[in-house]
């Protein structure tokens, strides 16, 4: 999987767009303005996913490339390495439950808006 796939896929999603607000290499992808997904365009490629606490400390626990979030809230943000070991449709469902949350805690205004689009 490289970025130009991961890049695809967020942006295939409604109401995402992307955005460099912080520098000119973290490549940000936000669902209604919220960030769902942040990824360092320089170095191994890895991407940070929001993530149920609780789901977030049993993939840490099972799978070596799955660590506690990089320069984010530890307990709702998981750091994903993406060096071959986890499969291209286990990374999309960990993009997917990232974006789910995010919609989830959306105001209803902006989330019937979404649905809209």
């Amino acid at each position: 999987m490289n970025i130009e796939e991961i890049r695809e896929y967020c942006l295939s999603k409604k109401g995402t767009n992307e955005d460099f607000p912080f520098d000119e290499t973290t490549l940000v992808f936000k669902v209604m303005d919220k960030i769902f997904v942040l990824t360092d365009l320089t170095g191994d490629l890895s991407l940070n996913l929001k993530c149920d606490p609780t789901w977030a400390i049993e993939l840490r626990e099972q799978y070596p490339a799955i660590l506690a979030g990089y320069h984010m809230s530890k307990k709702h943000w998981n750091t994903v390495k993406i060096d071959g070991t986890l499969s291209n449709s286990f990374i999309f469902r960990l993009i997917d439950h990232s974006y789910d949350l995010v919609v989830k805690k959306l105001p209803q205004k902006i989330q019937i808006e979404l649905t809209k689009l």
